[in-house]
């Protein structure tokens, strides 16, 4: 493989080549070189010695190497081979090396690690041939992920390729035989050293110089960013492309989601169908099933994130998040979920993942985005202790699971608002109906509520009511987990998801198998990026979390005048079938 240079502005970018190669399939501009300087300048002259910027380099490289990125499909990635470890040798397609050069480097190969075996990663146009191949020496697969190879071998031997990068930060010093850009820097063994090349530096510069300070890089909107960014980017991707690879089939779908499902879901084929028979076939040939709620039959339980959208899902506004869970669902803690093993493997937060939801957490607040986005500022409050109540709707399936509906359970807005009355006769009681039920389409109201609450916020935004209020009393709400993340004590009296943690003060019956007690940022990283998936509405592209907090940032407000003339009809239907005004 080769080292995958960009050429730009008269300069050369010698990038690792699987993340030139990822770039382009993610749909992203390829770097531009800086302009005033060149890479080997700057590894040889810059000071590369700030804290913060090392820091970061050191955040970004580790998330890089865990991230194992190959632009190969799914099946052909994990390949492993026996007698490991083993010595790689790393082909290249490069006319400047003959077949003579990589036979030299089996050579050392062989002879620097007597009784080892050798396995070769081959390339399209490289010099390595199968006749290379003995009772010691592989061919590897050339889809083979690298990074899979990387892991078990006990030492690599190159050319120049990109991918010495890549064993760099992969734990090795690979053996060199040409002059790479990374040559000469004390973290390769040379061969050849170049003679003008010996500043000592360590992996963490060496990135810093080769992959922060030297490229321009650039989001999918072509506007420059960082690389976390693109990393980020790269991670949505690969995810997307990993989870979809072999398609799916969708049962209990609504016919307005289908479209932007298919956008979403559809790069491998996706199948709606409700029938049992059509569903057993799809599955048969290789497909999952999804179906939308908690159907334990399923192998998937699709459903809304966390930052959904600017507007209702019963507004019939697309989702810029959705969830796939194998396990169950979030809101049902009846039965474990992914959600609750995503938060017990967070415990231990890395520096790298406690950075990156540090600053989503500040873009977060900073953008003022909770489910919704919906609402519009608080009332004037009165003075005193505020407690703010949150509304749910009754019949939600949330509630149904999360509240137990046993007796002396609190599973009503009124019997919740006078629970948080009876605990603290004298606060100032702020109740927040929730926005289905105030738009007419949903059963949850109070008709007393101003009998038992000192103000009731219709219409009013449920995080400016946060803000404005100095703790949160609810069943199930996911605006309890809003407060959390902005500091506000939360009392639960049913067991949501993020119950039973620590965290809040738990009225209700939580799981006993939530016994890890991760921190508030831990709880945050697996609930807001490791657990959703994001996707830009109108295009159906994976995106990131942290794109998906800049398109909420912009998203206009509100629904098509086709939403509108539905969700007319919607609320007249619901209001005859179901008495939504008792």
């Amino acid at each position: 493989m080769t080292a995958a240079p960009v050429h730009t502005q008269g300069r050369l970018f010698s990038a690792p080549p699987l993340l030139m190669d990822l770039l382009q399939d993610a749909g992203l501009p390829l770097p531009e070189a800086r302009s005033d300087v060149d890479l080997a300048t700057i590894l040889r002259d810059a000071p590369l010695d700030d804290g913060a910027l090392l820091s970061r380099a050191r955040n970004a490289m580790d998330w890089w190497a865990k991230l194992e990125l190959c632009n190969f499909p799914a099946d052909q990635e994990k390949i492993s081979y026996a007698n490991a470890p083993y010595v790689l040798v790393i082909d290249q397609a490069d006319p400047a090396i003959t077949v003579a050069d990589f036979q030299e480097m089996l050579v050392f190969a062989q002879t620097e690690h007597l009784n080892s075996k050798v396995v070769i990663l081959p390339c399209e146009n490289g010099v390595a041939q199968a006749d290379m191949a003995s009772d010691r020496i592989t061919l590897a697969d050339p889809k083979s992920n690298p990074w899979t190879l990387f892991a078990s071998a006990m030492a690599v031997y190159t050319h120049s390729s990109g991918l010495g990068f890549d064993a760099i930060f992969a734990g090795h010093r690979p053996r060199v035989f040409g002059q790479p850009w990374y040559g000469g820097l004390d973290l390769t063994q040379d061969e050849a050293p170049d003679p003008h090349r010996n500043r000592r530096l360590t992996r963490a510069q060496a990135f810093a110089a080769a992959m922060l300070l030297y490229p321009n890089w650039k989001n999918r909107h072509g506007a420059p960013c960082l690389f976390e960014d693109i990393l980020a980017h790269l991670e949505a991707t690969e995810r997307a492309r990993r989870e979809d690879a072999n398609g799916y089939v969708a049962s209990h779908i609504l016919r307005w989601k289908r479209p932007f499902l298919r956008q979403y879901f559809g790069s491998n084929g996706i199948e709606f169908t409700d029938a049992p028979h059509q569903i057993a076939a799809h599955v048969a040939q290789g497909r999952r099933q999804m179906i939308w709620g908690s159907d334990a039959k399923a192998a998937l339980r699709l459903e809304d994130g966390f930052l959904r959208s600017r507007g209702l899902g019963a507004a019939l506004v697309r989702p810029v998040s959705l969830i796939l869970d194998d396990q169950g669902l979030y809101f049902d803690p009846t039965r474990p979920s992914r959600l609750e093993a995503l938060i017990s493997a967070r415990t231990d937060l890395s520096t790298a993942a406690a950075h990156r939801i540090d600053g989503f957490l500040t873009r977060l607040k900073t953008l003022n985005l909770s489910k919704y986005n919906v609402g519009a500022g608080a009332p004037t409050l009165p003075g005193g202790h505020r407690i703010l109540v949150a509304g749910q709707v009754e019949d939600d399936a949330s509630v149904r699971l999360g509240t137990g509906q046993g007796a002396g359970e609190i599973s009503t807005n009124r019997a919740l608002l006078m629970a948080a009355r009876a605990a603290h006769p004298s606060a100032v009681i702020v109740y927040k109906p929730h926005p289905d039920v105030e738009a007419g389409l949903r059963r949850g109201k109070v008709a007393d509520a101003d009998a038992i609450a000192d103000v009731v916020a219709q219409s009013a935004d449920p995080l400016a009511l946060i803000e404005a209020c100095d703790e949160v009393w609810t069943m199930t709400s996911l605006i309890g987990f809003e407060a959390l993340l902005r500091g506000t004590p939360v009392t639960c009296t049913g067991a949501p998801f993020y119950a039973g943690w620590g965290l809040t003060q738990d009225l209700g019956n939580t799981p006993a198998r939530r016994a890890a007690r991760p921190s508030l940022k831990a709880l945050a990283h697996a609930v807001l990026i490791d657990y959703p998936r994001y996707f830009d509405p109108q295009t159906g592209t994976a995106i990131a979390p942290e794109e998906a907090l800049d398109l909420l940032a912009h998203a206009p407000q509100g629904r098509s005048r086709l939403a509108q003339t539905m969700l007319a009809r919607l609320r007249q239907l619901r209001a005859a079938t179901l008495g939504l005004n008792r």
